[in-house]
């Protein structure tokens, strides 16, 4: 169906010309055929590229350069604070990668711009490179695998994960640096704290059932289209973690570990100076903050909480993360 999709337009256009004073309904008919098709999936993907015209060349930036515009082929699609902006900047280091530096929050916020509207904001790519955006959130919204298979279906998936309990922390301590009136994480964590019931309509918390939001992805993605990428690691092991992210991509090797040193003040690896530049590249200061002191007790009942998810996740994916 998805083949005949310019030619059934094409019929639909000639039909009505012929016919100006005939009934409509056989048209209106295969139109509405048409689009049934289209929005449940059964077109054809939107092809990757096409020639800009003049009043997109205004709206991106006005001349025109080399490359085209293009969905991109791969997606970092979570989760938030588990790694995503470090491995954004890490893969950005590839000369074959070209990434969008924002997060587009397309899938989950902005649908109804369009797909042309979302192609507009890639950047350029030559023969031979790769588009790629991130937006941690994606994992995390319902409608987000069936949008992206709808673009394209052979979209490559990663998945930067890390200890449930840690990232609730961290998720966590972003807020408060933005609201510090905000109740204690405790507070929040517990919807009774004597009985130790988690809330888990709290997103710190939610986000952390990897399990149960790659489940809801498995029913568009096979899990072929999926790496996931160990935070720790991401810290602890760079250059053995590009590595795993460069062989998925499809890419040579070219980030290794003379690309990186470990920062003693973040706590975290930083992209060592590239050529041309005065200075390393380090994320910004709003990464590797502190985290606020949460009671040991706080800490064990979530782990206990999270243990039967992360079993489940490491069964679904046949990596063991090494959480519990």
């Amino acid at each position: 169906m998805g083949g005949s999709r310019g030619g059934l337009a094409g019929q639909l256009g000639g039909l009505v010309r012929a016919q100006p004073r005939a009934s409509l309904g056989l048209p209106m008919l295969l139109l509405g055929t048409y689009f049934f098709y289209c929005l449940t999936g059964s077109c054809e993907p939107l092809p990757p590229a096409a020639p800009e015209r003049p009043e997109e060349q205004a709206a991106a930036g006005g001349r025109a350069g080399p490359g085209s515009r293009r969905f991109p082929q791969a997606i970092i699609v979570g989760v938030k604070k588990g790694g995503t902006r470090a491995l954004l900047e890490f893969l950005r280091a590839h000369p074959a990668v070209r990434a969008l530096g924002a997060e587009p929050h397309f899938f989950d916020r902005g649908y109804e711009k369009g797909l042309r509207w979302y192609r507009n904001l890639m950047p350029r790519t030559l023969e031979g490179q790769i588009t790629m955006e991130k937006t941690p959130s994606y994992f995390v919204t319902k409608e987000a695998p069936k949008r992206i298979y709808n673009m394209s279906r052979d979209t490559k998936l990663i998945v930067v994960v890390r200890n449930p309990v840690t990232r609730a922390i961290s998720d966590y301590t972003q807020t408060l640096s933005k609201n510090p009136t905000i109740p204690s994480f405790q507070a929040l964590a517990f919807k009774n704290v004597s009985t130790g019931l988690i809330d888990t309509t709290w997103s710190a918390v939610r986000i952390g059932i990897y399990a149960k939001h790659l489940d809801n992805w498995l029913q568009y993605f096979p899990l072929s289209k999926f790496l996931f990428v160990s935070g720790e690691r991401l810290v602890s092991d760079p250059a053995g973690e590009m590595g795993r992210v460069q062989d998925f991509l499809g890419l040579k090797r070219v980030v290794t570990d003379k690309h990186f040193y470990f920062n003693e003040t973040k706590g975290f690896p930083c992209l060592k100076k590239p050529e041309g530049s005065s200075r390393p590249r380090c994320l910004g200061k709003s990464k590797g903050r502190p985290h606020p002191k949460i009671h040991g007790q706080v800490i064990q009942r979530l782990q206990e909480f999270y243990r039967p998810f992360n079993m489940k996740f490491y069964q679904m994916t046949g990596q063991d993360f090494g959480w519990d």
